[in-house]
């Protein structure tokens, strides 16, 4: 097994496009011959689009485009620009001789760290996707995690910075690789070490404290304002060949990467959400890529934390290292 760049696997491409000011942006995932995609859906607030059409039993088996942005439900607009991206391509579904590009994704929350006014929309949409055409590998204040944050139950003045992750690896011809926009509620736990690396910070800043034993002590009187603006989302991204059916079960599967790194996580005030998807190349147990699925999303969230840099009156993990 060996660490690779998640851009080895072939039919796939990424791109980030953001708004710095504002704190906000998308990040795309373009798969233009389509691909074998599920998701699982487990945070009791989401904002997503096309995920009904993922379920086992309905007709489309392939789509050609995953995002990821900020902006809360209005972060959802980014669809229409990455469905005019694929449609000027020529790809998507075909019917009756017109082509309907099939994109699905998810948005967090992140109106309360920027200019709530400024959304993820169309032209941000297009322009991740022209972005996904350099093929660079880009984490942290970018794309779906520029204004990304997490560790707030005691309001933003006392959360840290998230950010976007990127983590993928190779056994054989299998390659499995994740991409996270960390926005939790809770604490990130570096899944190696299970410690936290980073989350809810004291009063004075200077220190960290753990969001599940303030929980239990606030228990009594808290609000739900307390718990506004969260939800992790993420993608896995693979060349395994299976079926729609064990795509959605892989969703389900890779889940268990946000319980080893995310304290508390799947909230009812979290949307939190794995899409997956597939080129279908390589003939494998299924079990196996949930296995290395769970290891690259755990990865790629702590990525997400250690590469985020200090934005928007929020520390990030490399700043409370220092102190």
């Amino acid at each position: 097994m060996k660490k690779i760049k998640i851009t080895e696997i072939k039919g796939v491409k990424i791109g980030h496009a953001q708004n710095i000011k504002g704190a906000t942006g998308c990040t795309v995932i373009l798969c233009q011959e389509g691909g074998v995609a599920g998701v699982d859906v487990r945070g009791g607030a989401p904002a997503s689009r096309e995920t009904e059409l993922l379920k086992s039993e309905n007709t489309v088996e392939k789509v050609h485009g995953i995002f990821l942005s900020g902006g809360s439900a209005y972060g959802l607009d980014a669809a229409a620009g990455i469905m005019e991206y694929l449609e000027k391509n020529k790809k998507g579904f075909k019917v009756r001789g017109e082509i309907v590009p099939i994109v699905c994704g998810s948005s967090l929350f992140d109106l309360i760290v920027g200019d709530p006014k400024c959304r993820p929309d169309k032209k941000m949409g297009y322009e991740a996707c022209l972005n996904s055409e350099k093929e660079e590998i880009k984490e942290g204040n970018v794309g779906a995690g520029t204004g990304a944050s997490i560790g707030k139950i005691n309001g933003i003045e006392n959360a840290m910075k998230g950010g976007l992750g990127i983590y993928a690896i190779q056994l054989g011809e299998l390659k499995v690789g994740a991409v996270v926009a960390v926005n939790a509620f809770g604490d990130v736990i570096d899944i190696d070490t299970n410690e936290i690396l980073a989350g809810l910070l004291n009063k004075e800043k200077n220190k960290l404290i753990s969001t599940e034993e303030e929980m239990y002590s606030q228990y009594e009187n808290l609000s739900k304002d307390t718990f506004s603006g969260n939800t992790t989302i993420g993608c896995i991204i693979t060349n395994a060949k299976l079926t729609k059916a064990q795509m959605n079960k892989l969703a389900s599967i890779s889940h268990n990467a946000y319980a080893k790194a995310i304290s508390p996580v799947q909230t009812t005030v979290d949307g939190d959400a794995i899409f997956t998807l597939t080129t279908g190349e390589v003939e494998v147990n299924l079990d196996v890529v949930g296995a290395l699925a769970t290891k690259v999303m755990g990865k790629a969230i702590n990525r997400g934390i250690l590469k985020a840099k200090s934005a928007y009156n929020l520390k990030s993990a490399e700043e409370m290292r220092k102190i």
